[in-house]
């Protein structure tokens, strides 16, 4: 029987073995996609949502901004934690309706 570690040893050299079959098999996977998009008119856009999410989005949508702050700090009014200018606000017993947009 073999010990763990020749286990993870074998392990490893899989790996590095199939991350080399990967990056062998990529360009022509990549030269495949592409024939195909052109032969069926598809675009990056076409594909929504993963072409979008590449460029840094989190996929969440922000609130619009309900609150402007002295400052012309912006805040939306949800729930969590309040913005340092609201609560300096309220503790000086001002209402946030004269802060509404």
């Amino acid at each position: 029987m073999s010990t763990y570690s020749e286990l993870v040893s074998q392990a490893q050299a899989l790996m590095a073995q199939a991350e080399q079959v990967r990056r062998q098999e990529f360009a022509s996977v990549v030269t495949e996609i592409r024939a195909k998009m052109r032969e069926f008119g598809i675009t990056v856009e076409d594909l929504g949502s993963a072409a979008t999410a590449r460029k840094g989005g989190t996929g969440k949508v922000k609130a619009p901004a309900k609150y402007k702050g002295p400052n012309g700090e912006l805040w939306s009014g949800g729930p969590g934690r309040k913005p340092e200018w609201v609560k300096a606000v309220l503790a000086a017993g001002q209402s946030l309706d004269q802060f509404l947009i």
